[in-house]
């Protein structure tokens, strides 16, 4: 991907701790690319379309999209936007690159719904939910959609695609 020097953050302003630890991340991780970091809030499907305005209008070169539950809802528009104006864009969910968005780098929901499954066990047991340690899923995945990288013009590394859990062509 060429550089970059903005990058685009698309949050759910509604969901404040969520997207204070996201926006903290990414913020830091641009920093250190010397790139610039646009903070985009959308909390409703009608302000997504004008959010890919203000993105073309900041000149972003890429798009993180939160892990924020509201935007999995909305990813057929996510990635279709995405898409029209050439944005390459990062997902929490492999949801999204299997609907056609670029790539993904999040939790495993199967692994989460394991981890619930195994909590209800024990509570059906007899255990006291306020006696058991909080823990959430460990296991991320790393998805990438090779036919929306090729449409972007891009090429995926092919260290970075023998990192990656899943490859969709």
């Amino acid at each position: 991907m060429p550089p970059a020097t903005t990058i685009a953050m698309l949050v759910n302003p509604g969901n404040i701790p969520q997207t204070a630890t996201e926006k903290r991340t990414v913020q830091d991780a641009a920093r250190v690319l010397g790139a610039r970091v646009v903070i985009l809030n959308a909390s409703s499907p009608s302000e997504i379309e004008s959010v890919f305005a203000t993105l073309v209008g900041e000149r972003a070169g890429a798009l993180v999209v939160s892990g924020e539950t509201f935007f999995l809802t909305q990813r057929h528009r996510l990635v279709e936007l995405a898409a029209r104006h050439a944005v390459p864009t990062i997902y929490a969910y492999r949801d999204f690159p299997a609907a056609g968005g670029l790539m993904s780098y999040g939790g495993n929901f199967a692994d989460s719904y394991r981890l619930i499954g195994v909590y209800a066990g024990r509570i059906l047991k007899g255990e006291k939910p306020a006696d058991l340690a909080v823990q959430r899923s460990t296991k991320v995945e790393l998805v990438i959609n090779l036919k929306t990288a090729k449409a972007l013009g891009l090429t995926i590394p092919l260290p970075l695609l023998g990192r990656a859990d899943e490859v969709i062509e």
